[in-house]
């Protein structure tokens, strides 16, 4: 009985720290489904090596050093995750084509709840948020792993210097150098392109920006669209590499190679700790609707910056637990966030 008693106590003490470490890997990673593995490695090689922890570091930096040396394991084939402005350059609507790439090339979508865990300290809660964005995750990906591991822990995490060089068996002076050549390469990334600002909880105006955002999209009201898009706002639809820059080129999408997307419906989600909606496109042969991406909304100065489609719905809408068809008499699906 005391052995069972101490296996499930086991299995809950590791399993309390889940969603920060699938925080954590899919900061390493960039991928949703990959940082899942990592953590599912990281708590059986914990639960199979219990027995040799010795207790000199708490059971949280214990499975930290673990779920590290996954990552870096992983991330030794060299693969960057990225997004498509990260790999080509703008395409006019003109010469706009679909080429898809493989899965493994793209920075994945992830639902807030599998890596935000629950913090009291709303400053805590907001840099977690701000650590999980699109842009800032493809930042991460341009750094070498090992200064991706310093930077999140440091910077995301708020560990002390010397807690990382315990953790990665260097020394404060090497965690300290790669922490400053981390910051500098994100500098140069900042400058490149405006971040999302977006509030936490979202405010009022940001509220009825997304309001007017899904009246105009089920409406398929490009006039009203143009309104809440940004003139630099992006377009990217993962895992095609095309990439459209503002209004007139995005609507002029949405209304030749989209325009089967008239009439779809919206499901608020959170994603990546951004606004984002899971949509469904009109189901000829039901009557219904059917999953055809997860959207997720990038929000600066009042007007939509990054209009972000996941297009792989086997993959992204069982991820958010959501249903890949909704019934044709589906009226109540929620309105706005």
């Amino acid at each position: 009985m005391s052995n069972t008693a101490t296996t499930t106590e086991l299995d809950a003490t590791l399993e309390r720290h889940r969603v920060e470490l699938t925080g954590y890997c899919y900061r390493m990673l960039g991928s949703s489904f990959e940082a899942e593995d990592a953590v599912q490695d990281t708590l059986v090689r914990a639960w199979r090596s219990y027995d040799k922890f010795e207790g000199r570091s708490s059971v949280r930096s214990w499975l930290y050093r673990i779920a590290t040396n996954v990552c870096l394991d992983m991330l030794s084939a060299g693969n960057k995750r990225a997004r498509p402005m990260d790999l080509t350059e703008s395409t006019p609507l003109a010469q706009a084509a679909l080429s898809p790439r493989p899965d493994h090339t793209w920075l994945e979508p992830m639902p807030d709840a599998r890596v935000l865990p629950t913090v009291e300290d709303p400053a805590e809660a907001a840099v977690a948020k701000e650590s999980v964005r699109l842009a800032f995750m493809a930042a991460l990906q341009q750094l070498p792993p090992k200064q991706r591991a310093v930077l999140i822990l440091r910077e995301v995490l708020a560990w002390k210097a010397s807690e990382v060089a315990e953790l990665l068996g260097t020394t404060v002076a090497s965690v300290n150098s790669a922490l400053q050549r981390a910051r500098a390469t994100l500098a140069e990334r900042e400058q490149q392109g405006a971040e999302a600002s977006v509030s936490d909880p979202l405010d009022e105006e940001q509220q009825k920006l997304l309001e007017r955002y899904v009246a105009a999209f089920e409406g398929y009201d490009m006039t009203a669209l143009t309104a809440l898009l940004h003139e630099d706002a992006i377009m990217t639809m993962p895992p095609f590499d095309l990439w459209l820059t503002g209004p007139a080129d995005i609507t002029g999408f949405m209304t030749t190679l989209g325009a089967s997307c008239a009439e779809s419906r919206l499901v608020p989600v959170q994603a990546n700790g951004l606004p984002g909606f899971a949509h469904y496109k009109p189901d000829e042969e039901t009557g219904g609707y059917t999953a055809w991406a997860v959207q997720v909304l990038e929000i600066s100065d009042g007007r939509i910056t990054g209009f972000h489609c996941f297009l792989d719905t086997k993959r992204w809408f069982p991820l958010f637990d959501l249903p890949l068809n909704l019934e044709p008499e589906t009226d109540q699906v929620q309105k706005g966030v």
